[in-house]
């Protein structure tokens, strides 16, 4: 006896199968005895309308749909990917572009050094006065007022932090050079599947324009 399956409309046609048992099983809807198998439509003018592959399991569908979640995610990794290269060439056009930011970028990170050696070389200066006063006590701390203690544990403390922030704009000097380098692997790749000239800026601003244009293929 033929079952309407849970959702399947009434079709129009013959349905034919051989369930597990090898019995060749007919009816005017799909088969549910052949769930985990093929079975055929059939006109009925005998020829094979389609062919029904068999239903999932619960396992079986779980697993198509991972599949497909992953690959939902591959896509959105592909869009993203391509709308970070449109916006790297339409930020920087070319190689000249790219330098000159780099070289500012750099060039306030070198600013923000300086004002550190400039702090050092007052607090040296502070230092001379303190020191001479600290010769009156033939250099020993012990000797020393607690006044005169403060001023050189404050001194050497100020000191101590301007060679460490030194050291950590030499870092961020690090990084910000390892990001434009990490930039430009990728933009030599855009930039070349663009056709556009490294060496040198676009002749105009309709230049640069066209290059923004060609990049929305990326």
């Amino acid at each position: 006896m033929a079952v309407t399956l849970p959702g399947t409309a009434v079709a129009q046609g013959i349905y034919t199968c051989v369930d597990a048992k090898g019995r060749r099983i007919t009816s005017d809807r799909p088969n549910i005895e052949c769930l985990d198998r093929t079975q055929q439509e059939i006109t009925s003018s005998g020829t094979v309308k389609r062919v029904l592959g068999p239903s999932l399991t619960a396992q079986e569908r779980t697993a198509l749909e991972e599949k497909e979640r992953l690959a939902a995610q591959e896509r959105s990794r592909d869009a993203e990917e391509k709308r970070r290269n449109r916006a790297l060439l339409q930020r920087y056009p070319n190689r000249a572009v790219h330098d000159k930011e780099r070289s500012l970028a750099l060039a306030q990170v070198d600013q923000v050094i300086a004002s550190a050696f400039q702090r050092m070389h007052d607090l040296t200066a502070q230092r001379k006065p303190i020191n001479l006063e600290l010769e009156f006590y033939k250099n020993d701390l012990t000797l020393a007022p607690a006044a005169l203690r403060r001023k050189i544990e404050e001194n050497d403390g100020n000191m101590l932090v301007q060679k460490r922030f030194i050291d950590d704009q030499d870092v961020e000097k690090r990084r910000v050079n390892g990001r434009f380098d990490e930039e430009l692997v990728k933009l030599t790749q855009l930039w070349t599947m663009a056709g556009v000239a490294q060496s040198a800026a676009p002749a105009s601003a309709d230049a640069a324009s066209a290059t923004a244009g060609t990049a929305a293929k990326y």
